[in-house]
């Protein structure tokens, strides 16, 4: 099992990456704001599939890895600092777009909701890079299975994410109107935003090799 102090960060990273926008925030926010709350959980659904089928199969590869190249960590580790850096760059640099701001979707059914969202899980190169970059560094070999300790943390993302996106997706049509009429708001929360992950990429930039 991980170590709780492991496990808290990478909890942090998880939440970090989950309230930056990327593409299944938008995807969700638009069909909430676009068909309704329940079009959004719909797709939230479909989302969450796609956490579960990166979390076993990088859970798999992982336990591979690791048994053939241990030292294979410091290429994912610098991967994973580059692409928070980059996160953090996108919320804090002039004329950064909000999740908010939709453009109008037609009407669909649920199960093309719930394959959409599937889809743009999959297809989301900031899930791929959390767990086949990010995820592996919060592994330590000699704390128990490498499979388990997958699943642990791979779980804990999923939680967060539906959390938070639920909620989002709930609330979507609410929050677009506020920072609409607020924009001072958005403009503190990119900033916020950008600097925890600026701060965590630079933690993991300084972290030992293991």
């Amino acid at each position: 099992m991980p170590d709780l102090t492991g496990l808290a960060a990478f909890a942090l990273i998880a939440l970090g990456m989950v309230l930056t926008p990327g593409p299944n925030m938008i995807y969700l926010v638009s069909r909430s704001i676009c068909q309704g709350p329940a079009a959004g959980l719909v797709s939230l659904c479909g989302v969450a599939l796609g956490f579960v089928f990166y979390m076993l199969s990088a859970a798999l590869g992982i336990t591979a890895l690791l048994m053939a190249v241990p030292y294979a960590y410091d290429a994912l580790r610098l991967a994973g600092v580059l692409y928070l850096a980059w996160l953090a760059w996108q919320a804090l640099r002039p004329g950064g777009r909000s999740a908010f701001e939709v453009k109008a979707l037609p009407r669909d059914g649920n199960r093309k909701l719930f394959l959409m969202g599937f889809l743009t899980s999959l297809l989301n190169p900031k899930i791929a890079v959390l767990y086949l970059s990010l995820l592996p560094q919060f592994i330590d070999p000699a704390k128990g299975s490498v499979f388990l300790q997958s699943l642990v943390l791979g779980g804990t993302q999923i939680a967060i994410s539906v959390s938070v996106n639920a909620l989002i997706a709930v609330s979507a049509g609410s929050i677009a109107a506020l920072l609409a009429a607020r924009p001072r708001w958005l403009l503190i929360q990119r900033w916020l935003m950008g600097t925890v992950l600026a701060g965590l990429a630079l933690r993991m930039a300084m972290e030992a090799r293991r």
